[in-house]
């Protein structure tokens, strides 16, 4: 994996979390923190839960182990989690710009909230990222049709068509 394929891959994790948060958006309050017993109990939490894996695995990358994720009660709101995912954005890519192939292939360690050491090449904790957030995207999905809202297609080739398309 490239560097070239490592913005691509976040560009497109961008677009499809941008999709997901203009449907959240017009979800009313009720909707939005309503409890629908999934994974992290509903359409909130389980974008907390993205952006909570977002930003450890940045911290990381950034040479920090943090020892505990962000909680659904830090995050009580869409416009606080669409201005903290802002500020993410900003960071990631900043990261992302400055990263070179050569530290993309190098392992890199860090300490999971266990207090668990682990050594993964970078390049793979950042491919981890993508498939963790499109993975629990399509979990939004679901619950947006449990709530009777119609969701957007964010699958990786409909980027891709998008991207020709604009070509």
């Amino acid at each position: 994996m490239d560097k070239r394929d490592i913005l691509t891959l976040f560009d497109f994790d961008r677009w499809a979390t941008e999709r997901v948060l203009e449907v959240a958006a017009t979800l009313p309050e009720e909707q939005y923190t309503k409890n629908l017993n999934s994974s992290f109990g509903g359409v909130r939490g389980t974008l907390v839960h993205i952006y909570a894996a977002d930003w450890i695995w940045l911290e990381r990358w950034k040479g920090n182990s943090p020892t505990t994720l962000i909680r659904e009660e830090d995050i009580p709101t869409l416009p606080s989690l669409q201005e903290r995912w802002i500020g993410w954005r900003s960071q990631v890519d900043a990261f992302l710009h400055a990263v070179t192939e050569e530290r993309l292939l190098s392992p890199l360690s860090y300490t999971d909230i266990k207090g668990n050491p682990s050594t993964i090449i970078l390049w793979q904790q950042m491919q981890h990222l993508i498939n963790h957030s499109t993975y629990h995207r399509g979990q939004v999905t679901t619950l947006f049709r449990q709530l009777g809202i119609k969701a957007v297609g964010t699958d990786l080739i409909n980027y891709y068509r998008l991207k020709a398309k604009n070509a």
